[in-house]
């Protein structure tokens, strides 16, 4: 939640320990979400504010937990323009709450639907795989078509143009 985030500010090897620990149960056969190289590209590409005195705070760390959970399945720019678009009004203390209630929300149903099928046999395990990842790519497509319809096709050009300056 906001409030477990801490209120200091981070050096980059603090934030790094610091995602470490919170991305470690989505990361697979200890594969690393983020690096420090990552984070300043992140900044480099105008998808994270650049820190202050090389620190990071907790709106910087908030929007990396929405990064990385993000990047797997959306392009940076395409993260790049719903963080810009959700946080534009009421900043990033409004909308990490918002991502945090929908990763709690959609976590909770995939686990009740893993725990479903264990209940019967290893053949409905297999399906519930092929059926997750099916739906996966649908809602990847549907999420990339809608930020697509949403952003006019000058727009997005000007952020992705800008993302790479």
């Amino acid at each position: 939640t906001w409030d477990e985030l801490p209120s200091f500010e981070l050096y980059m090897d603090q934030v790094i320990t610091l995602m470490d620990k919170q991305l470690a149960p989505f990361s697979l056969k200890g594969d690393r979400l983020l690096t420090s190289s990552m984070i300043n590209n992140y900044v480099k590409d105008g998808v994270l504010p650049r820190p202050e005195s090389k620190k990071y705070s907790k709106e910087h760390l908030a929007m990396l937990l929405i990064i990385c959970m993000l990047k797997s399945v959306l392009s940076l720019p395409e993260i790049n323009i719903i963080l810009q678009n959700m946080a534009a009004d009421h900043g990033v203390k409004e909308l990490y709450p918002k991502f945090s209630d929908i990763q709690t929300q959609v976590m909770q149903e995939t686990a009740s639907r893993i725990e479903a099928a264990k209940e019967q046999d290893t053949d409905a395990l297999f399906q519930l795989a092929m059926t997750m990842a099916m739906e996966a790519n649908a809602r990847r497509i549907a999420a990339a078509r809608i930020l697509d319809a949403l952003v006019p096709r000058e727009e997005k050009d000007k952020k992705e143009k800008k993302a790479k300056d």
